[in-house]
Protein backbone atom coordinates (compact mmCIF):
# COMPACT_ATOMS: atom_id res chain seq x y z
CA UNK A 1 0.00 0.00 0.00
CA UNK A 2 0.96 3.74 -0.57
CA UNK A 3 2.89 5.95 2.29
CA UNK A 4 0.05 7.57 4.28
CA UNK A 5 -2.59 5.75 2.82
CA UNK A 6 -6.33 6.68 3.48
CA UNK A 7 -8.66 3.79 4.00
CA UNK A 8 -12.85 4.37 4.05
CA UNK A 9 -14.19 1.88 6.35
CA UNK A 10 -17.44 0.31 5.20
CA UNK A 11 -20.17 -1.82 7.69
CA UNK A 12 -20.95 -3.72 4.23
CA UNK A 13 -24.37 -5.51 5.72
CA UNK A 14 -26.02 -2.20 7.11
CA UNK A 15 -24.69 -0.23 4.14
CA UNK A 16 -26.11 -2.34 1.23
CA UNK A 17 -29.93 -1.67 2.58
CA UNK A 18 -29.29 1.54 1.27
CA UNK A 19 -29.48 0.10 -2.60
CA UNK A 20 -32.62 -2.42 -1.45
CA UNK A 21 -34.64 -1.96 1.93
CA UNK A 22 -35.35 -5.66 1.60
CA UNK A 23 -31.80 -6.78 1.50
CA UNK A 24 -31.44 -8.20 -1.30
CA UNK A 25 -28.77 -5.98 -2.26
CA UNK A 26 -25.29 -7.43 -2.85
CA UNK A 27 -22.20 -5.68 -3.69
CA UNK A 28 -22.61 -6.06 -7.62
CA UNK A 29 -25.49 -4.34 -6.92
CA UNK A 30 -23.79 -1.20 -5.86
CA UNK A 31 -23.57 1.38 -8.64
CA UNK A 32 -19.84 1.97 -10.04
CA UNK A 33 -19.84 5.40 -9.33
CA UNK A 34 -19.88 4.87 -5.13
CA UNK A 35 -16.71 3.78 -5.62
CA UNK A 36 -15.19 6.24 -8.28
CA UNK A 37 -16.95 9.09 -5.40
CA UNK A 38 -14.13 7.45 -2.61
CA UNK A 39 -11.47 7.46 -5.04
CA UNK A 40 -12.23 10.83 -5.90
CA UNK A 41 -12.38 11.51 -2.38
CA UNK A 42 -8.25 10.54 -1.90
CA UNK A 43 -9.48 7.23 -0.76
CA UNK A 44 -6.64 4.21 -1.54
CA UNK A 45 -8.52 1.75 -0.04
CA UNK A 46 -11.59 0.08 1.08
CA UNK A 47 -12.42 -1.68 4.36
CA UNK A 48 -15.46 -3.96 3.55
CA UNK A 49 -15.92 -4.45 7.60
CA UNK A 50 -18.00 -7.96 8.23
CA UNK A 51 -18.47 -9.35 4.52
CA UNK A 52 -17.78 -13.25 5.87
CA UNK A 53 -20.42 -16.16 6.17
CA UNK A 54 -22.00 -16.22 10.01
CA UNK A 55 -23.70 -19.03 11.60
CA UNK A 56 -26.86 -17.98 11.59
CA UNK A 57 -27.94 -20.59 14.41
CA UNK A 58 -26.24 -18.50 17.08
CA UNK A 59 -28.28 -15.62 17.04
CA UNK A 60 -31.26 -16.63 19.17
CA UNK A 61 -29.13 -18.08 21.53
CA UNK A 62 -26.23 -15.64 21.99
CA UNK A 63 -27.37 -12.21 20.43
CA UNK A 64 -30.45 -11.58 23.08
CA UNK A 65 -28.45 -11.09 26.14
CA UNK A 66 -29.88 -8.02 28.19
CA UNK A 67 -26.90 -5.89 27.52
CA UNK A 68 -27.13 -6.56 23.87
CA UNK A 69 -30.70 -5.59 23.85
CA UNK A 70 -30.73 -2.60 25.72
CA UNK A 71 -27.67 -1.41 23.23
CA UNK A 72 -30.31 -2.25 20.39
CA UNK A 73 -32.96 0.03 22.19
CA UNK A 74 -30.19 2.22 22.48
CA UNK A 75 -29.20 2.46 18.88
CA UNK A 76 -32.40 1.81 17.03
CA UNK A 77 -35.19 2.19 18.99
CA UNK A 78 -38.00 0.61 16.43
CA UNK A 79 -35.72 -2.53 16.21
CA UNK A 80 -37.11 -5.36 15.45
CA UNK A 81 -35.69 -9.38 16.03
CA UNK A 82 -35.41 -9.66 12.54
CA UNK A 83 -33.00 -6.69 12.58
CA UNK A 84 -30.65 -8.81 14.24
CA UNK A 85 -28.36 -10.71 12.08
CA UNK A 86 -25.62 -11.55 14.66
CA UNK A 87 -21.45 -10.84 14.89
CA UNK A 88 -19.77 -10.40 11.24
CA UNK A 89 -16.70 -10.66 14.07
CA UNK A 90 -18.45 -14.75 14.38
CA UNK A 91 -18.01 -16.30 11.27
CA UNK A 92 -18.09 -19.21 10.09
CA UNK A 93 -15.77 -19.86 7.11
CA UNK A 94 -14.02 -17.46 5.25
CA UNK A 95 -16.66 -17.52 2.78
CA UNK A 96 -18.51 -14.42 1.47
CA UNK A 97 -21.76 -14.39 3.04
CA UNK A 98 -24.66 -14.67 0.35
CA UNK A 99 -26.27 -12.05 1.66
CA UNK A 100 -23.08 -9.77 0.57
CA UNK A 101 -21.53 -11.09 -2.58
CA UNK A 102 -21.85 -14.46 -4.25
CA UNK A 103 -18.83 -16.87 -3.71
CA UNK A 104 -17.44 -16.37 -7.05
CA UNK A 105 -17.74 -12.77 -7.51
CA UNK A 106 -15.22 -11.39 -4.61
CA UNK A 107 -12.18 -12.16 -7.28
CA UNK A 108 -14.28 -9.59 -9.73
CA UNK A 109 -15.56 -7.21 -7.00
CA UNK A 110 -11.47 -6.70 -5.97
CA UNK A 111 -10.46 -6.41 -10.19
CA UNK A 112 -13.01 -3.70 -10.46
CA UNK A 113 -11.70 -2.04 -7.27
CA UNK A 114 -8.13 -2.19 -8.20
CA UNK A 115 -9.09 -0.73 -12.08
CA UNK A 116 -10.35 2.13 -10.27
CA UNK A 117 -7.59 2.61 -8.13
CA UNK A 118 -8.73 1.24 -5.16
CA UNK A 119 -7.38 -1.25 -2.87
CA UNK A 120 -9.76 -3.78 -0.82
CA UNK A 121 -9.16 -4.83 2.86
CA UNK A 122 -10.94 -7.14 4.34
CA UNK A 123 -11.26 -8.61 7.98
CA UNK A 124 -8.99 -11.56 9.37
CA UNK A 125 -10.30 -12.32 12.98
CA UNK A 126 -7.36 -14.70 14.58
CA UNK A 127 -8.91 -15.28 17.93
CA UNK A 128 -12.18 -16.88 17.42
CA UNK A 129 -14.51 -18.89 15.09
CA UNK A 130 -18.54 -18.92 15.58
CA UNK A 131 -19.56 -20.93 18.13
CA UNK A 132 -21.57 -22.86 15.67
CA UNK A 133 -18.67 -22.95 12.96
CA UNK A 134 -18.78 -26.42 10.58
CA UNK A 135 -15.04 -26.12 11.67
CA UNK A 136 -15.79 -27.79 15.25
CA UNK A 137 -16.89 -30.54 12.97
CA UNK A 138 -13.89 -30.93 10.42
CA UNK A 139 -10.96 -29.37 12.22
CA UNK A 140 -11.20 -29.38 15.60
CA UNK A 141 -7.63 -29.56 16.32
CA UNK A 142 -7.84 -26.24 15.86
CA UNK A 143 -10.25 -24.88 18.74
CA UNK A 144 -9.26 -24.63 22.27
CA UNK A 145 -11.01 -27.54 24.02
CA UNK A 146 -11.24 -28.05 27.76
CA UNK A 147 -12.88 -30.47 30.26
CA UNK A 148 -15.78 -32.02 31.43
CA UNK A 149 -14.88 -30.08 35.29
CA UNK A 150 -13.65 -26.53 33.27
CA UNK A 151 -17.84 -26.95 31.60
CA UNK A 152 -19.13 -27.65 35.29
CA UNK A 153 -17.21 -24.59 37.27
CA UNK A 154 -17.07 -22.00 33.99
CA UNK A 155 -20.53 -23.26 31.56
CA UNK A 156 -20.36 -19.21 30.92
CA UNK A 157 -16.58 -19.27 29.08
CA UNK A 158 -16.75 -23.24 27.91
CA UNK A 159 -19.43 -25.34 26.06
CA UNK A 160 -20.00 -28.57 24.78
CA UNK A 161 -20.39 -29.29 20.78
CA UNK A 162 -20.91 -33.05 19.95
CA UNK A 163 -18.54 -35.28 22.35
CA UNK A 164 -15.99 -32.57 22.99
CA UNK A 165 -16.03 -29.29 25.35
CA UNK A 166 -14.66 -25.99 23.39
CA UNK A 167 -13.97 -22.87 24.73
CA UNK A 168 -15.27 -19.53 24.16
CA UNK A 169 -13.11 -16.77 22.67
CA UNK A 170 -12.49 -13.87 25.49
CA UNK A 171 -10.16 -10.94 25.85
CA UNK A 172 -8.62 -11.36 29.36
CA UNK A 173 -10.42 -8.53 30.57
CA UNK A 174 -13.96 -9.22 29.77
CA UNK A 175 -16.16 -12.30 30.21
CA UNK A 176 -16.00 -15.00 27.16
CA UNK A 177 -17.73 -13.80 23.88
CA UNK A 178 -20.70 -16.90 23.99
CA UNK A 179 -21.43 -16.88 20.41
CA UNK A 180 -17.56 -17.71 19.55
CA UNK A 181 -15.04 -20.41 19.71
CA UNK A 182 -11.51 -20.01 20.65
CA UNK A 183 -8.82 -20.60 18.46
CA UNK A 184 -5.50 -22.41 19.98
CA UNK A 185 -2.54 -20.62 19.24
CA UNK A 186 -0.58 -23.85 21.40
CA UNK A 187 -1.25 -25.35 18.29
CA UNK A 188 0.79 -26.77 15.86
CA UNK A 189 -2.48 -27.55 13.73
CA UNK A 190 -3.79 -23.69 14.44
CA UNK A 191 -1.41 -21.81 13.53
CA UNK A 192 -0.79 -23.84 9.90
CA UNK A 193 -4.40 -23.60 9.62
CA UNK A 194 -4.75 -19.50 10.61
CA UNK A 195 -1.67 -18.80 8.13
CA UNK A 196 -3.21 -20.89 5.27
CA UNK A 197 -5.87 -18.86 5.90
CA UNK A 198 -4.14 -15.49 5.45
CA UNK A 199 -2.46 -17.04 2.38
CA UNK A 200 -5.20 -17.75 0.85
CA UNK A 201 -6.57 -14.17 1.38
CA UNK A 202 -3.87 -12.51 -0.15
CA UNK A 203 -5.54 -13.92 -3.39
CA UNK A 204 -9.44 -12.17 -3.00
CA UNK A 205 -8.37 -9.12 -1.58
CA UNK A 206 -4.99 -6.29 -1.09
CA UNK A 207 -4.99 -6.46 2.89
CA UNK A 208 -6.70 -7.39 6.15
CA UNK A 209 -7.30 -5.69 9.14
CA UNK A 210 -6.56 -8.47 12.14
CA UNK A 211 -9.25 -8.08 14.94
CA UNK A 212 -7.61 -7.55 18.65
CA UNK A 213 -4.32 -8.74 17.00
CA UNK A 214 -2.17 -9.05 20.29
CA UNK A 215 -4.42 -12.08 21.67
CA UNK A 216 -2.26 -14.13 19.19
CA UNK A 217 0.76 -13.25 21.17
CA UNK A 218 1.96 -16.41 23.08
CA UNK A 219 2.34 -14.27 26.78
CA UNK A 220 -1.56 -13.21 26.08
CA UNK A 221 -2.83 -16.21 25.07
CA UNK A 222 -0.77 -18.05 27.82
CA UNK A 223 -2.17 -15.72 30.69
CA UNK A 224 -5.60 -15.51 29.26
CA UNK A 225 -5.77 -19.71 29.20
CA UNK A 226 -3.38 -20.58 31.85
CA UNK A 227 -4.11 -23.73 33.62
CA UNK A 228 -6.41 -24.80 29.80
CA UNK A 229 -4.13 -24.55 27.35
CA UNK A 230 -0.81 -26.20 27.29
CA UNK A 231 2.33 -25.03 25.03
CA UNK A 232 5.01 -27.54 23.53
CA UNK A 233 8.76 -26.58 23.66
CA UNK A 234 9.77 -27.02 19.74
CA UNK A 235 10.79 -24.09 18.14
CA UNK A 236 8.04 -23.60 15.81
CA UNK A 237 6.06 -23.02 18.90
CA UNK A 238 8.50 -20.60 20.86
CA UNK A 239 8.24 -18.14 17.85
CA UNK A 240 5.28 -15.39 17.59
CA UNK A 241 2.53 -16.87 15.23
CA UNK A 242 2.01 -13.62 14.22
CA UNK A 243 5.83 -13.73 12.74
CA UNK A 244 5.49 -17.20 11.28
CA UNK A 245 2.31 -16.30 9.56
CA UNK A 246 3.22 -12.85 8.03
CA UNK A 247 6.41 -14.40 6.44
CA UNK A 248 4.55 -16.86 4.91
CA UNK A 249 2.21 -14.05 3.46
CA UNK A 250 5.22 -11.36 2.27
CA UNK A 251 6.70 -14.40 0.89
CA UNK A 252 3.68 -15.04 -1.32
CA UNK A 253 2.50 -11.51 -2.01
CA UNK A 254 4.71 -8.72 -0.72
CA UNK A 255 2.47 -5.87 -1.21
CA UNK A 256 0.11 -7.74 0.67
CA UNK A 257 -1.30 -4.97 3.57
CA UNK A 258 -1.01 -6.32 7.04
CA UNK A 259 -3.26 -4.11 9.57
CA UNK A 260 -3.42 -4.84 13.24
CA UNK A 261 -6.30 -3.84 15.48
CA UNK A 262 -4.24 -3.56 18.93
CA UNK A 263 -4.50 -2.37 22.33
CA UNK A 264 -2.02 -2.04 25.86
CA UNK A 265 0.75 -0.40 24.36
CA UNK A 266 1.43 -3.78 21.97
CA UNK A 267 1.67 -1.24 19.17
CA UNK A 268 5.21 -1.48 18.67
CA UNK A 269 5.70 -5.05 19.14
CA UNK A 270 3.57 -5.87 16.53
CA UNK A 271 4.93 -3.61 13.94
CA UNK A 272 8.11 -5.61 15.12
CA UNK A 273 6.57 -8.84 13.96
CA UNK A 274 5.65 -7.79 10.67
CA UNK A 275 2.87 -5.28 10.61
CA UNK A 276 2.43 -2.66 8.52
CA UNK A 277 0.01 -0.73 10.64
CA UNK A 278 -0.89 -0.71 13.74
CA UNK A 279 -3.50 1.15 15.56
CA UNK A 280 -3.24 4.42 17.02
CA UNK A 281 -5.82 3.99 20.79
CA UNK A 282 -2.90 6.42 21.97
CA UNK A 283 -3.66 9.47 20.00
CA UNK A 284 -7.15 8.51 19.77
CA UNK A 285 -7.84 8.57 23.98
CA UNK A 286 -6.05 11.87 24.24
CA UNK A 287 -7.98 13.41 21.26
CA UNK A 288 -10.88 12.13 23.13
CA UNK A 289 -9.69 12.98 26.90
CA UNK A 290 -6.78 14.38 26.66
CA UNK A 291 -5.63 18.03 26.08
CA UNK A 292 -2.87 19.42 23.37
CA UNK A 293 0.29 18.86 25.51
CA UNK A 294 -0.72 15.14 25.89
CA UNK A 295 -1.61 15.19 21.98
CA UNK A 296 2.16 16.96 21.54
CA UNK A 297 4.05 14.72 23.27
CA UNK A 298 2.18 11.32 21.79
CA UNK A 299 3.79 12.74 18.21
CA UNK A 300 7.12 12.98 19.66
CA UNK A 301 7.53 9.38 19.05
CA UNK A 302 9.97 8.12 16.43
CA UNK A 303 8.48 8.86 12.75
CA UNK A 304 9.35 5.38 11.40
CA UNK A 305 7.24 4.19 14.26
CA UNK A 306 4.56 6.93 13.41
CA UNK A 307 4.17 6.03 9.99
CA UNK A 308 3.26 2.69 11.11
CA UNK A 309 0.25 4.49 13.08
CA UNK A 310 -3.45 3.93 12.25
CA UNK A 311 -5.13 7.37 12.64
CA UNK A 312 -8.80 7.82 13.56
CA UNK A 313 -11.50 10.01 15.25
CA UNK A 314 -14.32 6.81 15.08
CA UNK A 315 -14.47 3.33 13.68
CA UNK A 316 -17.24 0.40 14.23
CA UNK A 317 -15.58 0.18 17.78
CA UNK A 318 -15.62 3.73 19.28
CA UNK A 319 -18.35 5.94 19.85
CA UNK A 320 -19.62 8.25 16.78
CA UNK A 321 -16.90 11.34 17.08
CA UNK A 322 -19.59 14.11 17.14
CA UNK A 323 -21.12 12.09 19.82
CA UNK A 324 -18.08 11.46 21.82
CA UNK A 325 -16.44 15.07 21.13
CA UNK A 326 -18.77 17.41 20.02
CA UNK A 327 -19.00 19.15 16.66
CA UNK A 328 -15.98 21.67 17.19
CA UNK A 329 -13.72 19.30 18.94
CA UNK A 330 -14.16 17.06 16.57
CA UNK A 331 -13.23 19.10 13.50
CA UNK A 332 -9.97 19.96 15.74
CA UNK A 333 -9.47 16.19 16.41
CA UNK A 334 -9.76 15.22 12.60
CA UNK A 335 -7.68 17.78 11.65
CA UNK A 336 -5.21 16.75 14.34
CA UNK A 337 -5.52 13.10 13.23
CA UNK A 338 -5.59 13.27 9.74
CA UNK A 339 -2.98 15.48 9.02
CA UNK A 340 -0.09 13.52 10.86
CA UNK A 341 1.83 10.58 9.34
CA UNK A 342 0.55 7.35 9.23
CA UNK A 343 -2.58 5.08 7.61
CA UNK A 344 -5.43 7.53 7.92
CA UNK A 345 -8.82 5.48 8.74
CA UNK A 346 -12.32 7.59 7.84
CA UNK A 347 -15.49 5.72 9.02
CA UNK A 348 -19.02 5.80 6.70
CA UNK A 349 -21.62 7.90 8.42
CA UNK A 350 -18.20 10.12 9.92
CA UNK A 351 -18.33 13.05 7.07
CA UNK A 352 -22.34 13.24 7.46
CA UNK A 353 -21.94 13.74 10.91
CA UNK A 354 -23.86 10.27 12.01
CA UNK A 355 -24.47 10.24 16.31
CA UNK A 356 -24.97 6.58 16.65
CA UNK A 357 -22.73 4.01 17.51
CA UNK A 358 -24.44 1.03 15.71
CA UNK A 359 -24.49 -2.66 17.29
CA UNK A 360 -22.09 -5.04 15.50
CA UNK A 361 -25.01 -7.55 15.56
CA UNK A 362 -27.79 -4.99 14.11
CA UNK A 363 -28.51 -4.79 10.29
CA UNK A 364 -30.53 -2.15 10.04
CA UNK A 365 -29.81 1.44 11.39
CA UNK A 366 -31.82 4.89 12.62
CA UNK A 367 -32.29 8.08 9.82
CA UNK A 368 -30.25 10.27 10.96
CA UNK A 369 -30.34 14.00 9.36
CA UNK A 370 -27.17 15.22 7.70
CA UNK A 371 -25.07 17.58 9.58
CA UNK A 372 -24.49 19.98 6.47
CA UNK A 373 -21.70 22.19 8.10
CA UNK A 374 -19.30 18.52 9.31
CA UNK A 375 -20.17 17.79 5.99
CA UNK A 376 -18.55 20.42 4.24
CA UNK A 377 -15.88 20.58 6.73
CA UNK A 378 -15.08 17.08 5.22
CA UNK A 379 -15.18 17.91 1.88
CA UNK A 380 -12.38 20.61 2.13
CA UNK A 381 -10.55 18.45 4.52
CA UNK A 382 -11.25 15.59 1.83
CA UNK A 383 -9.80 18.31 -0.84
CA UNK A 384 -6.80 19.61 0.92
CA UNK A 385 -5.68 16.06 1.37
CA UNK A 386 -5.55 14.96 -1.64
CA UNK A 387 -1.73 17.09 -2.44
CA UNK A 388 0.88 14.38 -2.85
CA UNK A 389 2.47 16.44 -0.04
CA UNK A 390 0.23 14.77 2.63
CA UNK A 391 1.33 11.58 1.18
CA UNK A 392 4.96 11.66 0.20
CA UNK A 393 5.75 14.96 2.11
CA UNK A 394 8.40 14.84 5.10
CA UNK A 395 6.63 15.70 8.21
CA UNK A 396 7.89 18.02 11.13
CA UNK A 397 6.69 18.35 14.10
CA UNK A 398 6.79 22.57 15.36
CA UNK A 399 7.54 24.07 18.34
CA UNK A 400 5.32 27.06 19.64
CA UNK A 401 6.17 29.95 21.76
CA UNK A 402 4.21 32.47 23.87
CA UNK A 403 3.35 35.88 22.23
CA UNK A 404 3.67 38.15 25.29
CA UNK A 405 5.42 36.60 28.91
CA UNK A 406 2.47 36.47 30.73
CA UNK A 407 0.71 34.83 28.10
CA UNK A 408 0.71 30.62 28.21
CA UNK A 409 -1.81 30.41 25.74
CA UNK A 410 0.47 28.48 23.47
CA UNK A 411 0.39 25.22 25.52
CA UNK A 412 -3.19 24.79 24.00
CA UNK A 413 -1.94 24.86 20.14
CA UNK A 414 0.15 22.12 18.36
CA UNK A 415 1.29 22.54 14.98
CA UNK A 416 3.43 20.97 12.14
CA UNK A 417 4.16 21.03 8.71
CA UNK A 418 4.41 19.18 5.42
CA UNK A 419 7.45 19.83 3.05
CA UNK A 420 7.90 18.32 -0.16
CA UNK A 421 10.12 20.43 -2.88
CA UNK A 422 8.43 23.58 -3.16
CA UNK A 423 4.99 22.50 -1.79
CA UNK A 424 4.69 23.50 2.01
CA UNK A 425 1.58 22.93 4.43
CA UNK A 426 2.17 24.35 7.67
CA UNK A 427 -0.77 22.60 10.09
CA UNK A 428 -1.63 24.85 13.09
CA UNK A 429 -4.67 23.40 16.06
CA UNK A 430 -6.09 24.75 18.86
CA UNK A 431 -7.09 21.68 20.63
CA UNK A 432 -8.71 23.78 23.69
CA UNK A 433 -12.02 25.37 24.10
CA UNK A 434 -10.64 28.88 24.78
CA UNK A 435 -9.08 31.31 22.40
CA UNK A 436 -5.27 30.55 22.29
CA UNK A 437 -2.34 32.40 20.81
CA UNK A 438 1.04 31.55 19.96
CA UNK A 439 4.37 32.13 17.21
CA UNK A 440 4.87 29.49 15.63
CA UNK A 441 8.41 28.83 14.88
CA UNK A 442 9.81 27.29 11.72
CA UNK A 443 11.93 28.36 8.89
CA UNK A 444 10.20 29.84 6.00
CA UNK A 445 12.99 29.48 3.61
CA UNK A 446 12.56 32.29 1.78
CA UNK A 447 14.13 35.39 0.75
CA UNK A 448 11.33 37.27 -0.12
CA UNK A 449 9.97 40.07 2.56
CA UNK A 450 6.28 38.80 2.63
CA UNK A 451 4.75 35.61 2.21
CA UNK A 452 1.04 34.97 1.74
CA UNK A 453 0.02 31.96 4.01
CA UNK A 454 -3.25 30.63 2.45
CA UNK A 455 -6.04 29.12 4.50
CA UNK A 456 -6.87 26.01 2.81
CA UNK A 457 -9.25 25.38 5.76
CA UNK A 458 -11.04 28.52 5.75
CA UNK A 459 -10.79 30.18 2.32
CA UNK A 460 -8.95 32.84 4.03
CA UNK A 461 -5.54 35.19 3.22
CA UNK A 462 -2.88 36.56 5.27
CA UNK A 463 0.23 38.16 4.40
CA UNK A 464 3.12 38.14 7.24
CA UNK A 465 6.49 39.92 7.04
CA UNK A 466 9.18 37.14 6.82
CA UNK A 467 11.53 39.09 9.29
CA UNK A 468 9.27 39.39 11.77
CA UNK A 469 9.00 35.00 11.22
CA UNK A 470 12.47 34.50 11.28
CA UNK A 471 13.07 36.38 14.53
CA UNK A 472 9.31 36.03 16.60
CA UNK A 473 7.85 33.18 14.78
CA UNK A 474 4.43 33.38 12.74
CA UNK A 475 2.08 35.21 15.30
CA UNK A 476 -1.63 32.72 15.19
CA UNK A 477 -4.87 33.82 16.89
CA UNK A 478 -7.35 31.09 17.04
CA UNK A 479 -10.62 30.30 18.55
CA UNK A 480 -11.70 27.35 20.43
CA UNK A 481 -10.86 24.06 19.05
CA UNK A 482 -9.93 25.89 15.21
CA UNK A 483 -7.66 24.85 12.71
CA UNK A 484 -5.39 26.40 10.21
CA UNK A 485 -4.40 24.58 7.07
CA UNK A 486 -2.06 26.92 5.42
CA UNK A 487 0.20 26.60 1.91
CA UNK A 488 2.82 29.43 1.60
Amino acid sequence: MLKNPRVFEINTRVWLRQFDSTRKARLSDVPAEKWDQLRLAGFDAVWLMGIWKTSKDVIEKCCFEPGLVESYSKALPDWKKEDVIGSPYAIDIYEPDPSVCKKGDLLKFKKMLNDKGLSLILDFIPNHFSAASSLLDTNPGIFLQGREEDLINDPYTFFRHGDKIFAHGRDPFFPAWTDTAQVNYYSKEAREYMAGILLMLTEVCDGVRCDMAMLALNNIFGNTWQGTASKSDDDFMKQEFWKYAIETVKNASPGFTMIAETYWNLEYTLQQLGFDFTYDKVLYDRLKSAGAFDVKAHLTADLVYQEKLVRFTENHDEDRAVHALGIEKSMAAAVAAYTTPGLKLFHNGQPEGKKVKLPVQLGREPNEPLNERLNDFYDRLYKILRHDVFRTGEWELLESSKVWDYNYTNVNIICWQWKSGDEKRLVVVNYSGQNAQCRVQFNPETTEQFLLFNDLLNDKIYVRSVKEIYEQGLNVDLGAYRSHIFSY
